[in-house]
């Protein structure tokens, strides 16, 4: 008799440069979040097609394999799931404007601030009674 897992949010990280995709990966990973990587906005927006609902978070760079920019995606999953959690990065200013509730991170940005949101995502999800990390 096996006991069931507990039930993980889903997070979206849609990052072309592949070292970028699984340190971000892990680190939600790391923060209990089953991860789906994709390294274009077109992959990303299938998954938010099929399974949108799931997702809680998506990390999305503005530079991206393909023709739909990172922003273009933060606008496309907003309108599949206005409740996800939006996090658009890039190395440069960032020229268009996002939807309302993303978050824009400039790079570099520290890997203690991905577990930081993650955290506060998943203890939103799961109630207060969570356990939190020392810091």
């Amino acid at each position: 008799m096996g006991q069931s897992k507990p039930i993980r949010a889903k997070a979206l990280v849609v990052e072309d440069d592949p070292m970028q995709r699984a340190m971000i990966g892990l680190l939600l990973e790391e923060s209990d979040f089953d991860v789906i990587a994709c390294e274009s906005a077109e992959a990303a927006e299938l998954v938010l097609q099929g399974s949108g609902d799931d997702v809680v978070l998506m990390m999305t760079d503005v530079e991206l394999a393909g023709h739909m920019t990172g922003v273009e995606l933060a606008h496309a999953a907003k309108q599949y799931n206005p409740d996800l959690d939006v996090i658009v990065t890039s190395g440069k200013p960032l020229r268009q404007s996002l939807p309302d509730g993303a978050m824009f991170w400039a790079k570099p940005w520290a890997p203690l601030d991905v577990i930081r949101v993650a955290e506060m995502k998943a203890s939103a999800i799961h109630g207060a009674g969570r356990p939190r990390r020392s810091s």
